[in-house]
């Protein structure tokens, strides 16, 4: 491996026999084969299970190659069913593979489970000197750490208590705090963020970034949370059926995951009501949109997006207005552009309007548009939507990558700069 590899995998695949394997005892087992020996049913298979042909198997995983740097995010999405967990327990020694090899650096902490490797007689306090155990280290290295884990738990009050009384939130708080804590140079998280409380999973998420970035370790994460993959990962690896479908960038990979037909499309027809929002009125249809003049909906930092829509009146319309909405991947609002004089028309008459949006202020990233448009009765009055309708999707890339780029798109929106108006060594 690279000298800056951690995890590496080769045609890793992993399958499962269905069914039930043996009976228990060797007399049972007997019984069965005699019984199916002779064409007679299994006196020993439960009532209403499925009976198997034999070497019918499942494939969780096939043929799964991925390389992780050490220090990297990287967030592990799909449907139920689609190989998550397993690859995790592969990783985690918990299942051995059927095929394919895995090489890693380091020393594993996982959660793949409320409760994974606690002991429920023992108390919390006992069970995080006997994960220090499992990891390797030694009492010294733990009681140096003990305090800042039982503090970052929050369970001080119960950590002299046995765990099987603790509550899944409380068992998630403690067994995270100590997989944070312990010198593990990997960490993995399998959805159990999910039974904390919402307070408690932007402390972990904030907690894993910082062991990342200030502590160059690695962090494996799955989740079905896109928020919570957004906010974490750098890298996003989608899994379908078992095979890897993905692995890139995290909005690439939350389009993907969440069917994003859309995406690459430059101009759409509006059919049927397709991606319409239903209004309290309706004077207009829209009836399509496109960047015209062009064939993709990339654009650079320094370009502008140029909108076409079509829309045909229902009813007679004196002040139309138009409100373009652009929110992220996660459809949290980023910004809006309005438009107060869109035009105006009799019934049955159609309208073509251009528009340019200028998207300098936006990092890069996948943002999707919306349409909102109204009518006011007078100036004072409050506008009231009459049409909308969920929009193309615009795709920012940087057309160069420096240095210092970065520090200035760090989330959805690109700063202008900062004036220093004092700067003094005392």
């Amino acid at each position: 491996m690279d000298k800056d590899c951690v995890i590496k995998t080769e045609h890793l695949t992993k399958r499962y026999t269905l069914g039930v394997i043996g009976s228990g005892t060797l007399r049972r087992d007997l019984q069965s084969w005699y019984a199916k020996k002779r064409g007679r049913e299994d006196p020993n298979r439960r009532i209403g299970a499925r009976e198997y042909e034999k070497g019918e198997i499942f494939t969780a995983l096939e043929n799964f190659d991925i390389e992780i740097k050490r220090g990297e995010r990287v967030g592990i999405i799909g449907a139920n069913g689609a190989g998550k967990s397993t690859f995790l327990k592969l990783l985690s020694r918990i299942t051995s593979p059927t095929e394919g090899k895995i090489a890693y650096r380091g020393r594993i902490a996982s959660m793949l489970e409320v409760g994974t490797g606690f002991s429920g007689e023992l108390t919390g306090r006992e069970n995080i000197y006997l994960n220090g155990a499992i990891l390797g280290m030694t009492k010294a290295e733990v009681d140096a750490k003990i305090d800042e884990i039982i503090s970052f738990s929050e369970c001080e009050t119960f950590i002299d208590t046995p765990v099987k009384r603790y509550s899944s939130g409380m068992f998630v708080k403690l067994a995270f705090a100590v997989a944070a804590h312990l010198d593990a140079e990997i960490l993995i998280m399998d959805e159990v963020l999910a039974v904390g409380d919402m307070k408690f999973q932007k402390k972990c998420i904030a907690k894993m970034r910082e062991l990342a970035i200030d502590e160059n370790r690695t962090v494996l994460y799955v989740s079905h949370n896109m928020s919570t993959i957004q906010e974490l990962c750098s890298r996003c690896v989608v899994l379908e059926h078992g095979r890897k479908v993905f692995d890139g960038e995290v909005d690439g990979a939350i389009k993907l995951y969440l069917g994003g037909e859309n995406d690459e499309l430059y101009s759409f027809e509006y059919v049927d009501d397709k991606h319409k929002e239903k209004v309290r009125r309706k004077l207009l249809n829209l009836t399509r949109a496109k960047f015209f003049g062009r064939t993709s909906s990339w654009f650079y930092d320094d370009e502008q997006v140029p909108l076409e829509l079509d829309w045909t009146y229902l009813e007679d319309v004196e002040r139309l207005g138009l409100r373009v909405e652009i929110s992220d991947i996660r459809h949290y609002p980023i910004t809006a552009f309005v438009i107060e004089n869109a035009g105006g028309g009799k019934k049955g008459e159609s309208q073509t309007l251009q528009l340019r949006l200028d998207i300098s202020a936006l990092a890069q990233g996948t943002y999707c548009v919306r349409y909102v448009f109204f009518t006011c009765a007078n100036r004072d009055a409050k506008p009231e939507s009459v049409e909308i309708a969920a929009g193309l999707t615009i795709r920012k890339r940087l057309r160069t990558e420096g240095d210092t780029r970065w520090q200035k798109s760090w989330g959805s929106v690109v700063s202008k700069g900062v004036e220093i108006v004092g700067n003094e060594n005392n």
